[in-house]
């Protein structure tokens, strides 16, 4: 590893009342396009598995979507998304498990994939559950947005305007604390023994210290998804699991351990 090891005063969360807190290291701003290339080696490495699990990826969307289209009722996106959030961590779990099992010399298979969500199920599916809870509440205040749109207004871009301009910002404000919760918490969560708490926090630590490398690796993951959805949803059968064996690699080099790990 090129990184230094970053002294605990320097971390942003040195103490919690409620969780102990892993110590992550300072990245450089070119550092998640190396997780990228070390993705892609996996995504090479493991065609089949990664077809198998991005189809998954792909489907979700395109269900909703269809459902949607079918019904006309748009409140269909709520028990969709609830799914998707509760499945999408044992997804991610399968991914990083290959990544995992690469890093330590081993062939990765599919059934190890999927078992990988037993590892600490309990506060990985506790991880999937606040992810839930997390998109009800911003999908209760983009109603919310919506309801401010008075009916007498048209359609034009210069009246919808303040309302667009509005519903981003609060859906950039959410996307972000969500970054901010989860962008290390399921790769923690696999690897080690510890709470969701513990988790969270130290992805909060970890982002909020290396604000410039994580805004760049948020900025990596949106290009993704908007390839995905102008792809009709094919893009996301690579891009996803390319996402989540990248995700992996930027945990490893990220958050510390006590004894240097055997591989990577």
């Amino acid at each position: 590893m090129s990184q230094h090891f970053q002294e605990e005063p320097h971390n942003a969360i040195t103490d919690s009342s409620i969780a102990r807190v892993i110590p992550c290291k300072e990245l450089a701003l070119t550092d998640p396009f190396k997780w990228l290339a070390l993705g892609f080696r996996d995504l090479l490495r493991a065609p089949i598995l990664t077809v198998f699990f991005g189809v998954f990826f792909a489907l979700i969307p395109w269900l909703i979507t269809y459902l949607v289209a079918l019904t006309g009722w748009h409140l269909v996106i709520l028990p969709a998304m609830v799914c998707f959030m509760l499945i999408g961590p044992f997804l991610a779990a399968a991914l990083y498990d290959i990544s995992w099992e690469f890093g330590k010399g081993h062939k990765p298979t599919l059934w190890h994939a999927v078992k990988a969500v037993k590892r600490n199920a309990v506060n990985e599916w506790g991880f999937g559950i606040l992810l839930m809870v997390l998109m009800i509440f911003w999908l209760r205040v983009a109603s919310m947005i919506h309801a401010l749109y008075p009916s007498y207004l048209g359609d034009n871009l210069e009246e919808l305007l303040p309302f667009l301009v509005l519903g981003t910002v609060v859906g950039a404000v959410f996307t972000g604390i969500v970054f901010l919760l989860s962008a290390f918490t399921q790769p923690i969560l696999m690897e080690r023994k510890v709470d969701l708490a513990t988790a969270v926090l130290t992805s909060v630590n970890a982002v909020w210290l290396n604000k410039g490398a994580m805004f760049v690796w948020a900025m990596i993951i949106f290009v993704a998804v908007v390839i995905g959805f102008l792809t009709g949803f094919v893009g996301f059968v690579l891009l996803m699991p390319l996402i989540g064996y990248a995700t992996w690699h930027g945990y490893i080099e990220t958050i510390e351990t006590k004894r240097e790990r055997k591989f990577e």
